[in-house]
């Protein structure tokens, strides 16, 4: 399953297989286009398929090996949880330039297998790999019988599909980084749930009023944001200011204090996942600086789920 796995950098992170799996589980993922009902077809500017979610009909042993070995391929932490979704296209149909950042709770990793038996060039469907949406093609997958390609979601991945001339099917796996998760995004938008700036110190007051007249308005409710975490954990006036200069830039929280480094870090981190997507390469920072750090009372619900036994 998925053995020998071709991996390259550029233009981002990907790797292919050319027989993914064998001809009974091929067989059967063929099956999953028989399907009657359930079909959510899409025919927007640049986005046109019909797509079904068909994870409850693949067997759970068949998910367990995937996901095992996609966890060997990608050394990514991903969790138990699995979407998997059946992808037609028909003659006419095309998908344009697009990126699939991971935005907070969505998924970190897709699998796209190809099933389209004698396909031939005419018959379009490549899926074409670009650095910018303004870039020339800089990698294309021709959508070749049990041919798989697996990539990394970012706000680089830029992809997107050439028009068909004859039906292409294509089943997608998508995988959970272990720090990114539903459970996640429902906890982030509960701790910002009715945001009002007008609850932080008033200590904060002409500070935020100097940082809104030097830095862009992205900066300011960056910090803001981090400020009203550290609040709404209970923190006191003084950290909440300190956490909202680190988050601006202004001035970098050091690690004297335990509790407030990390709190500092982990409002920082939250608020760039309420208002930006999961970057992976963030993430690992954050990872590396509160390594071996105790888990404190007031950050633990949180910090479970941002910082997981890896």
């Amino acid at each position: 399953m998925l053995s020998q796995p071709k991996h390259h950098d550029n233009p981002f992170p990907f790797f292919y297989v050319d027989a993914a799996f064998s001809e009974q589980q091929c067989t059967a993922l063929e099956g999953l286009f028989l399907l009657e009902g359930g079909w959510q077809h899409r025919d927007g500017a640049f986005y046109r398929c019909s797509l079904r979610d068909v994870t409850e009909n693949i067997p759970a042993t068949f998910q367990t090996e995937v996901l095992a070995r996609m966890r060997e391929i990608t050394r990514l932490p991903l969790v138990n949880r699995m979407l998997v979704t059946a992808q037609r296209m028909l003659p006419g149909q095309v998908i344009g330039i697009h990126s699939d950042r991971p935005l907070l709770g969505y998924e970190i990793f897709r699998l796209v297998v190809q099933l389209n038996k004698q396909w031939q060039t005419e018959h379009g469907g490549v899926l074409q790999l670009y650095s910018s949406p303004e870039s020339e093609v800089m990698f294309s997958v021709n959508p070749d019988y049990n041919k798989a390609f697996g990539f990394i979601l970012n706000v680089d991945s830029y992809h997107g599909v050439t028009e068909v001339t004859q039906p292409r099917q294509t089943v997608v796996f998508n995988f959970w980084h272990a720090a990114n998760t539903p459970e996640l995004a429902a906890h982030v938008q509960a701790l910002f749930d009715n945001v009002k700036f007008s609850q932080l110190p008033t200590a904060l007051d002409p500070i935020a009023s100097t940082a809104e007249i030097s830095l862009p308005e992205e900066i300011t409710l960056h910090a803001g944001t981090a400020a009203i975490a550290l609040h709404r954990w209970g923190y006191d006036q003084s950290t909440i200011i300190t956490g909202y200069l680190h988050s601006a830039g202004i001035s970098i929280c050091d690690s004297n204090d335990a509790e407030t480094y990390a709190a500092v870090l982990v409002a920082d981190w939250v608020a760039y996942l309420h208002r930006n997507s999961f970057n992976m390469a963030r993430w690992e920072i954050l990872h590396r600086q509160l390594k071996g750090i105790e888990i404190f009372t007031r950050l633990k619900p949180t910090w479970q789920l941002c910082l997981p036994e890896l």
